[in-house]
């Protein structure tokens, strides 16, 4: 686990690259990283083209501010998030366009293309709408999350995790990519999906992929 004064660079760092991607804009979304005891979540009202790492709040995961400066309204969410999944490192939540127009539909993202299980099942679900910064915005999000590591945020945006900032990042850039070629492919007809036999196979490649040799357990 990486200590606070690095957790804050890579917060900033995530959070304007989100701004970089085209994946958020102006002040919304936000991005936290797991530390000792707690997390390091972006300030409330920060930028993407202008957050460093004063930019931050290190806090416990019950709310407890040890900054002066409030944290994120979307820290209910994160918190509830890294508590539920003990495997997470980091926490991205932004408004991408395709995502958040896919969020828009009340629908998730079906198993349209094999990369849907890079998230961990067969789809990405949609949760129902919550108004923001709201307790409950954070219990159907966790709810949406069991047994993956994203979900769309119903008529919001999308959330995904990772094993640190970085990796979310990643994580949220291959969502939105997804969300926009599901939405083209359904402009154009209607998408072939992808069956269960067939997703089950393409975890199974994904326990080795980018390795040098099988991992055996």
């Amino acid at each position: 686990m990486i200590d606070v004064a690095r957790a804050r660079d890579e917060v900033a760092q995530g959070y304007r690259e989100l701004g970089r991607l085209g994946l958020n804009f102006g002040s919304a979304g936000n991005v936290s990283c797991r530390v000792e005891g707690g997390m390091v979540i972006t300030r409330t009202g920060t930028t993407v083209d202008a957050t460093a790492e004063g930019d931050t709040v290190w806090m416990s995961l019950d709310g407890d501010a040890r900054d002066a400066v409030a944290p994120s309204s979307e820290w209910p969410m994160h918190a509830a998030i890294l508590k539920a999944f003990p495997q997470a490192g980091s926490v991205v939540h932004t408004h991408a366009d395709a995502c958040t127009a896919l969020a828009c539909l009340g629908e998730g993202l079906p198993a349209f293309h094999y990369m849907i299980a890079g998230f961990g099942g067969d789809d990405v679900r949609c949760s129902p709408y919550v108004t923001f910064g709201t307790p409950e915005l954070a219990d159907v999000a966790v709810e949406a999350m069991r047994g993956r590591t994203a979900c769309l945020l119903g008529n919001h945006g999308m959330i995904v995790t990772g094993r640190d900032v970085k990796g979310a990042v990643s994580a949220a850039l291959r969502l939105e990519t997804l969300a926009r070629q599901y939405l083209l492919a359904r402009s154009a007809g209607t998408p072939r999906l992808l069956d269960g036999a067939q997703m089950d196979a393409t975890r199974e490649r994904y326990k080795t992929y980018g390795s040098a040799a099988p991992v055996r357990g």
